[in-house]
């Protein structure tokens, strides 16, 4: 893979710190169109799937409940960081170009661009969730939710079979995200202030 593809785990782990580590586990251990490099196997290992996907579940569950999603977020403030760490650097480390230190020497820089990807990414999620929340009385959580689940699925598996493509998930998606926080914030101004702040008709 290249760093693009890593750019496209990375940011999808901001939205579910899960879906990118299993599908990068899943197809190196049942595929050839994945061979994770030396030092990141563990991520194929039985255990390691099945211990993700009950992550997962939870994570799925967790993240659709008003008030428990913004919980939630608050933990994966720094889960979501770290697998975009993870994901972010086993995706380079098959590229010795792009990645300074060995085998035997585990390199901190493509960690920690991982972690502030994802960081900025789940930090705009957390931030529209409660807006929405509030302005929907709680009613476009699961929605919401869901789109985020389908959009870190959509961009893992273009980050592994159409790397092209990243960049114009990624914009779609700060695009969105900022449409949601408009509208909801929009909303809930209507709701406080009357639908129109500037009628001063009688």
């Amino acid at each position: 893979m290249d760093i693009v593809s890593a750019l496209g785990l990375s940011s999808a782990s901001g939205l579910n710190a899960y879906i990118p580590m299993l599908i990068l586990g899943l197809l190196d251990r049942f595929t050839t169109i994945v061979s994770l490099p030396a030092g990141w196997e563990w991520l194929s290992n039985s255990w390691m799937l099945a211990i993700v996907t009950v992550l997962l579940i939870i994570e799925i569950v967790a993240d659709k409940v008003p008030a428990l999603d913004s919980f939630n977020d608050i933990i994966q403030t720094v889960v979501r960081p770290a697998s975009g760490g993870i994901v972010f650097s086993s995706g380079l480390s098959g590229e010795p170009s792009l990645v300074s230190g060995t085998d035997s020497e585990f390199a901190w820089q493509p960690f920690l661009v991982g972690v502030v990807i994802a960081l900025v990414i789940h930090l705009l999620k957390s931030l529209s969730r409660p807006v929405a929340n509030v302005a929907t009385a709680g009613v476009a959580a699961p929605v919401i939710s869901a789109g985020e689940d389908a959009t870190s699925l959509a961009l893992s598996l273009v980050a592994v079979f159409i790397p092209v493509l990243v960049i114009l998930i990624l914009i779609g998606m700060f695009a969105t995200i900022g449409y949601v926080f408009y509208r909801a914030r929009t909303l809930q101004l209507t709701r406080v202030h009357g639908p129109d702040l500037t009628d001063s008709s009688p």
